[in-house]
C-alpha cells in the first residue's frame, strides 16, 4: 500500500511518525513552503517538513506553491499511490489530485462530522462547552470537509481539558483510526457512509481578538474561552501593575459559583487564591503569564505579588 502523505503542523507530523512507526508505506511526503517569521523573516520549516527531515531522509520530500500545478501533480502521479492522506495541509485538494490516487484521497479532520466544518474545529468544542469531540476520517470531495465518512473516534472532553490536552487526545484518536482505515483499503473495498449536509456547522478561522476577556460575561464561558486558546494564543486581560499596564494570559482556571461581586472585581486575594468576579459566579486563575514573564502556578504569581494587580 503505497501513500503520499499531505500535511503541515505538529498534529500533522505526529501522525506521519505515527504512520510509518506502524510499518505504514510512506513514498512521498508533501509540506507547505518554508514561511518566514520572527522580526529576522528567516524561513521557519513546518513541523512535518522537520520530522521529515530529522527521521526519514530517505522518502522524498516535496514543497509545491500548490499542489494541484500540473507539472508538480505529474510527479505527484509518477508514485503510483494507493493512498492519499491529507492531514491539515493548508490547502483544498482540486480534482486533478482527487482523482489521482488508485484507491482513495482521505482525510483526517478533527470533529465529528458533519459538526464543525472548517478550519479551528477543537477550538470551537471547546468555546462552545461542548462534553465530546472526536476525529473523522473521510474521503475528500471537492467542497471543503463535507467527503463520505469512513469512521469516526469519540474523544471525551473534562471540563478541565484545554486546547493543547484536546488535540492530544484528537491527534492519538485520528492516528489509531487512520492506521484502522489503510488497514480495511487493504483488505478490499471499505464502507463509506454520506454526511447528512443538513446538520453541517462551519467554524472560521481562529481571530486573536477572540482570546480577550471580557468580565462582563458569565464564569463558564470565559473558562471555556480560556480553554479553547491553552496555551495559544492564551486567553488575556490587561492589568496595571506597579502604574503600568500589562496583558496577563490565563491558562487555566476554575469555575466558582461562591462569590459575587461587579465584573472584573476581585473578591478573594490571598497566598493561594486569586478569584475575579464575572457577569455571573466568579473565576479563579490556577495559571497565568505576565507580559515578559514566564507561564507559572497562581501561587507563584501570588508569592511575587502580594497585592492584586487592577483589572482593566
Amino acid at each position: 500500500m503505497k501513500i503520499v502523505f499531505f500535511g503541515t503542523p505538529p498534529f500533522a507530523a505526529n501522525v506521519l511518525t505515527y504512520l510509518i512507526d506502524h510499518n505504514v508505506e510512506v513514498v512521498a511526503i508533501v509540506t507547505k513552503p518554508d514561511k518566514p517569521q520572527g522580526r529576522s523573516g528567516k524561513p521557519a520549516f513546518s513541523a512535518v517538513k522537520k520530522v521529515a527531515l530529522e527521521k526519514y531522509p530517505s522518502i522524498s520530500l516535496h514543497q509545491p506553491e500548490e499542489a494541484s500545478d500540473a507539472a508538480f501533480a505529474e510527479k505527484l502521479n509518477s508514485y503510483g499511490a494507493d493512498l492519499f492522506i491529507v492531514v491539515a495541509y493548508g490547502e483544498i485538494m482540486k480534482e486533478n489530485l482527487l482523482h489521482m490516487p488508485r484507491l482513495s484521497c482521505i482525510n483526517v479532520h478533527s470533529s465529528l462530522l458533519p459538526k464543525y466544518r472548517g478550519a479551528a474545529p477543537m477550538q470551537f468544542a471547546l468555546l462552545n462547552g461542548d462534553p465530546e469531540s472526536g476525529v473523522t476520517i473521510m474521503e475528500m470531495a471537492l467542497k471543503m470537509d463535507a467527503g463520505d465518512i469512513i469512521a469516526q473516534k469519540t474523544v471525551p472532553i473534562p471540563d478541565d481539558m484545554n486546547l493543547e490536552q484536546l488535540e492530544s487526545a484528537l491527534c492519538q484518536a485520528g492516528c489509531e483510526a487512520l492506521l484502522e482505515v489503510i488497514q480495511a483499503f487493504e483488505k478490499g473495498p471499505v464502507a463509506k457512509t454520506p454526511q447528512d449536509h443538513s446538520q453541517a456547522t462551519y467554524v472560521k478561522k481562529i481571530d486573536p481578538s477572540m482570546a480577550q476577556i471580557t468580565w462582563s460575561e458569565p464564569a463558564n464561558i470565559l473558562h471555556n474561552r480560556i480553554r479553547a486558546f491553552s496555551p495559544k494564543p492564551g486567553a488575556w486581560c490587561a492589568v496595571e501593575i506597579n502604574g503600568q499596564s500589562k496583558r496577563l494570559k490565563i491558562l487555566r482556571s476554575r469555575v466558582s459559583k461562591n462569590y459575587q461581586g461587579s465584573a472584573g472585581e476581585t473578591v478573594q486575594y490571598d497566598k493561594k487564591n486569586w478569584i475575579l468576579a464575572c457577569g455571573s459566579d466568579a473565576l479563579e486563575l490556577l495559571e497565568v503569564q505576565l507580559e515578559g514573564k514566564k507561564r507559572m502556578a497562581i501561587e507563584d504569581f501570588l508569592r511575587g505579588h502580594p497585592n492584586p494587580p487592577k483589572i482593566q
